[in-house]
């Protein structure tokens, strides 16, 4: 699935300020992983997102990529999600949200709930640790597995 060209351009803006305020290069390398998870909706896993920039940019590693995506996660620019089979999954959308998991075809979908967003946290977290973010991860099957079309 696709994202807005204005909402690309927002991600892409966010990350160059990002880079040059942390200090950050702004290689050709590290600007189209980055603009491969702006792209998206679909949550790549890092071997995706190598095979899609290669076609780009050939002289691409695999380590660069897995070393990039390291490096965006620490600057805050993506987050990685253990979604499916511990696997992990590249999300550019910083915007507070949630997902939707398919458990048949492990399709990712961001979805947004004011609702969730408010749900108190218990007070005995309090003696595990201090919480610092919330996200909620529901599980199902998607319309076209329901339907037989995945």
């Amino acid at each position: 699935m696709s994202v807005s060209k204005a909402e690309i351009g927002r991600r892409m803006r966010r990350f160059t300020e990002t880079c040059r305020a942390s200090g950050l290069k702004l290689t050709h390398q590290r600007m189209e992983v980055f603009r491969e998870l702006a792209g998206t909706e679909d949550h790549p896993d890092a071997e995706t997102i190598y095979k899609s920039v290669s076609r780009r940019v050939p002289a691409i590693s695999r380590d660069t990529v897995y070393r990039t995506l390291a490096t965006l996660e620490e600057e805050g620019l993506v987050r990685k999600a253990e979604i499916l089979a511990n696997r992990g999954r590249y999300d550019a959308n910083m915007d507070r949200h949630h997902h939707f998991v398919c458990t048949e075809c492990g399709l990712v979908r961001d979805f947004y709930s004011e609702a969730l967003d408010e749900l108190p946290i218990p007070k005995s977290i309090g003696t595990l640790g201090r919480v610092e973010s919330t996200h909620v991860q529901l599980r199902g099957i998607c319309s076209s597995c329901a339907r037989g079309k995945r």
